[in-house]
Parts: structure tokens; C-alpha cells; sequence
């Protein structure tokens, strides 16, 4: 991977390092990264994901929803974007 203009070497050197780590810590901190940008926190919003959370979590501990294994997902994913 080449350096991205305006990128330094010190960031170019972190890149390297996290596309070194696994998938699921490169998603971690990619979720991370993406959550220090947005700062700023409608509390209408939060309030209704928090309840639109709640109202999954509950359909899913019920049993009237099931959920797809992580795998199953990525590899109908992949199937889609390869489709096109």
C-alpha cells in the first residue's frame, strides 16, 4: 500500500500496523475511529436507538426473531457485491 497524500509517515506506519491485526480487532477500532468523528449526540436519537435496541434485544431473547451467524452474513455479502 502506497502513501496516501497528506498522509505522514507516522500514520502511514500506524495504517500498517492495524491492517496487521485480525478482523475483529481491525473492526473494533475502525468502530472506534468512526465514533471519535461524532462528536456531537442528539439526545432524542440516542433516546429512540436505545429503545430500538431494547425492542430487538427483546425479540431476539423471546425467540420471535433468529438470528444469522456472522459467517452466513459475510459470505451472502460477498455474494451480492460479487453479483453485481
Amino acid at each position: 500500500m502506497s502513501i496516501i497524500p497528506d498522509m505522514t509517515q507516522e500514520t502511514h506506519d500506524l495504517l500498517q500496523k492495524a491492517l496487521a491485526l485480525s478482523e475483529n480487532e481491525r473492526a473494533e477500532l475502525a468502530g472506534n475511529l468512526l465514533s471519535s468523528l461524532d462528536t456531537t449526540v442528539d439526545p432524542d436519537v440516542d433516546a429512540a436507538w436505545q429503545l430500538e435496541v431494547m425492542r430487538r434485544l427483546d425479540e431476539v431473547q423471546s425467540g420471535k426473531v433468529e438470528t444469522i451467524p456472522w459467517e452466513e452474513v459475510q459470505q451472502k455479502g460477498r455474494k451480492l457485491l460479487h453479483e453485481k
